[in-house]
């Protein structure tokens, strides 16, 4: 993995600061998301007052919250107007396909108010969301809330849909029949690969309330032939066998301890001569990507046990499930992809 700093090396006090306060950088941005201002400005461009207006903003802070977006680079001005910049146009105007505006959707509403409570975290190794609330109650309700679960999805499928075709390329498929995506919501990402291999028939594991949003996704993508869902709790229930087994983005979550055991029921769903497929933001064994480094903070200041870990600590839950660790490939900008084989049972082709 390489590692790519977020910023140069800090030699003045105001490189310092700048570091210090980028936090009102964030959430200038988050806020413009939440008032739906790209949005806005992709039907065309428009004034200060014209926006005033449109998104009720009170004439003291617009001024200069537009400015700020201007000097960030995602909008332009031109005389008393403003429009997208290309970046922002494309990919935060929420009536686009390529909108990926859900992830930062989320960081505003749960990321941005836990990321205050970070010295408490280094003092007590809780998580610090507002209230300490039952992570899993909370997940509970939302699982019950279409409304509230379709958000969700749409956030997972904003990290997962730019990894698919990477994914669909980084490993040889040619030798597989089927793949089984273990938490793999309503198959954004199982569908990306199905796509581009069209020998292959996949399936989703995840928990039954997602079941009837797969189906509709699938016939979006035209697989509702090629593709199925199996609803569970696969801390408890046993996984569909397939050629290969893929997870991504759901060991984080989880305590070491948990991850070692999910591994071992992977891996028992893994068919002889197939693959499990793991994808996680890795944390260098030296401090390295500096991403990584803060997704596995926001892990630790949102769940009770989840974090990023290391290729070593990835391969010793591999070994200790009896696979073989065949290599990594980088998976998009920050991910890992480490690939583990089964082995072929005696006198057993490989799959």
């Amino acid at each position: 993995m390489t590692s790519t700093p977020l910023t140069a090396e800090p030699s003045t006090l105001d490189d310092i600061n700048r570091i210090g306060i980028a936090f009102a950088q964030a959430k200038v941005v988050l806020s413009a998301i939440e008032l739906d201002l790209f949005t806005v400005l992709a039907a065309g461009p428009a004034t200060e007052e014209a926006l005033r207006e449109r998104l009720g903003l009170h004439p003291r802070a617009s001024r200069d919250f537009l400015s700020a977006l201007v000097s960030f680079g995602l909008l332009r001005k031109d005389g008393d107007t403003y429009t997208n910049a290309p970046g922002a146009d494309r990919h935060l105007d929420k009536a686009k396909p390529e909108y990926a505006g859900a992830f930062l959707e989320r960081a505003n509403r749960m990321m941005y108010p836990a990321w205050s409570g970070l010295t408490g975290l280094l003092h007590t190794g809780e998580p610090q969301l507002a209230g300490r609330e039952d992570q899993a109650a909370a997940f509970e309700r939302m699982m019950a809330d279409p409304a509230h679960l379709r958000n969700f999805l749409r956030m997972m499928d904003a990290v997962s849909g730019p990894l698919g075709p990477h994914l669909a390329a980084a490993f040889d498929w040619s030798g597989h029949h089927s793949v089984l995506d273990v938490g793999g919501a309503r198959g954004n990402l199982v569908a990306q690969v199905l796509a581009a291999h069209p020998h292959l028939t996949g399936g989703v594991f995840d928990l039954p309330a997602i079941a009837p949003l797969f189906d509709e996704h699938m016939a979006g993508f035209g697989l509702g032939e090629r593709a199925s869902f199996t609803g569970g709790d696969f801390f408890t229930d046993d996984l569909p066998e397939a050629d290969v087994v893929v997870t991504g983005h759901v060991l984080h979550d989880w305590t070491p301890a948990e991850r070692a055991l999910l591994v071992k029921k992977m891996a028992a769903a893994v068919r002889p001569g197939g693959a499990l497929l793991i994808y996680d933001m890795l944390l260098d064994e030296t401090p390295g990507d500096p991403w990584n480094t803060l997704i596995s903070l926001n892990m630790q200041l949102i769940t009770n046990g989840g974090s990023e870990y290391t290729l070593t600590e990835c391969a010793g839950w591999l070994a200790d499930a009896g696979l073989e660790l065949a290599g990594t490939v980088p998976l998009g900008d920050h991910d890992t992809l480490v690939i583990a084989r089964k082995p072929a049972t005696a006198g057993e082709p490989a799959a």
